[in-house]
């Protein structure tokens, strides 16, 4: 088990420090202009034929603004890919792109292979990516619980749970459940997981009787899973720097789905015009390459991401935020300089980090022993809630002041108490 002692769950303003060495590459310019024109020349199609109701839903989705979440929108495309495989599969094409009527006919199931073919392999690697970032999570969070019967019941129960949503989405399937309808039930599911995440992490709902059961899980763990996904939390950095991004891809593989829809409903009224076939493949072709980087990316973010940071770090970075300088002081000789922490629970943390730009000074902390220091960085538990005085001690000095430069801040606490929890 990794001790998990000193530590703190990752903050937004630490993951933004994170994030700084990992700058997304922009998209192609054509990727928002190509959604633009696949949209526009499936209005053109309405003259052919009256928009249908279905169609219509496409329409505004595809012209709407995206899920914010990025898990969210990951699902998203996952759908799309799925529904224009479903549309352009041989056995539901047009009559006469089956049987390859003309040599444009030919042409045009020559790109919808290519087509098909790129989006199946791309929807096999999100399908993957997705997975593997699940297990990744699962087992970042496993190294911290107790290595015995608890952490065994915890992935039993996770399999058992698991086996439970497949059944659930199998059985939706057996009923002739849509596309849609399952991608509803997965996203269903996968907020369920969040809910029981947040419940473990408050020790809530049918966690309670569990938590008091066990003991062991600390509480940093459960502190983090509790506000992980918070919509101002720690993720919601991530969202900020690389969503907009993914929003527009989601944008583009809803654009392609809608001009599949209409333009292979009306292929007997009118045939696709190359002109037309060659955006929708150039489309296609930046969708599925784009959308690989950025999984990739996003990957390879992510797995070098920290979970926990040390509370001295998590302070630095707070304090970082309220102020770029640090605070500086002249200390008179003969003199102390205070500064007082308000700590609202027990178990928070007192975090410093200062020096002197000339000699040495006592720093007292009035539940620790006098020391002399030029600099120090560090922090300690506190011992009940209440104000804190941080003192820096020039009173033995008759002649010399001192320029004390300083940063200091209170972090929320870190116990590791007797609540446990057994299911993720």
């Amino acid at each position: 088990m990794a001790t998990t002692e000193g530590l703190v769950p990752i903050t937004r303003t630490y993951l933004a420090r994170y994030y700084d060495n990992y700058p997304l590459p922009p998209l192609p310019d054509a990727t928002t202009d190509l959604a633009a024109r696949l949209r526009a020349l499936s209005a053109d199609l309405a003259a052919v034929a009256p928009i249908t109701p279905d169609e219509e839903l496409l329409e505004q989705e595809a012209a709407g603004i995206p899920a914010h979440k990025i898990d969210e929108n990951l699902w998203k495309n996952r759908e799309q890919m799925e529904e224009i495989l479903f549309l352009i599969n041989t056995s539901r094409r047009p009559v006469a792109l089956q049987q390859k009527s003309t040599p444009e006919d030919a042409q045009i199931v020559c790109t919808l292979d290519d087509i098909e073919a790129k989006l199946k392999d791309m929807l096999k690697k999100l399908e993957q990516f997705q997975l593997e970032n699940a297990d990744s999570v699962f087992n970042t969070v496993m190294t911290y619980m107790p290595q015995d019967f608890r952490g065994t019941l915890i992935r039993q129960q996770r399999e058992r749970s698991e086996r439970n949503k497949q059944a659930e989405v199998d059985a939706l399937v057996s009923a002739g459940g849509s596309i849609h309808d399952r991608y509803a039930l997965l996203w269903k599911q996968q907020m369920e997981r969040r809910v029981q995440l947040a419940q473990l992490g408050s020790a809530t709902g049918v966690y309670k009787t569990l938590v008091r059961y066990l003991v062991g899980v600390p509480q940093v763990l459960l502190d983090f899973i509790r506000q992980i996904n918070d919509d101002n939390g720690p993720m919601e950095e991530q969202r900020e720097r690389y969503g907009p991004a993914l929003y527009t891809l989601t944008k583009l593989v809803l654009a392609i789905r809608l001009y599949l829809h209409v333009s292979l409903a009306r292929y007997g009224h009118r045939k696709i015009e190359k002109d037309d076939i060659d955006v929708l493949q150039q489309a296609v072709v930046i969708y599925t390459k784009e959308f690989l980087k950025f999984t990739v990316f996003i990957g390879e973010v992510f797995v070098n991401a920290p979970f926990f940071i040390s509370a001295e770090d998590a302070g630095a970075m707070d304090a970082s935020t309220k102020s770029d300088e640090y605070k500086e002081i002249i200390i008179p000789a003969g003199k102390t300089h205070e500064v007082i922490l308000s700590v609202e629970a027990v178990n928070s943390y007192i975090a410093w980090d200062f020096s002197l730009q000339q000699g040495a000074l006592n720093m007292v902390l009035l539940i620790l022993p006098h020391r002399r220091y030029e600099a120090d960085q560090g922090n300690f538990c506190t011992v009940s809630s209440g104000s804190y005085k941080l003192v820096w001690d020039n009173s033995y000095s008759s002649f010399f002041k001192k320029i004390l430069r300083y940063k200091v801040d209170a972090v929320p606490p870190v116990v590791e108490p007797a609540l446990p929890a057994i299911v993720l």
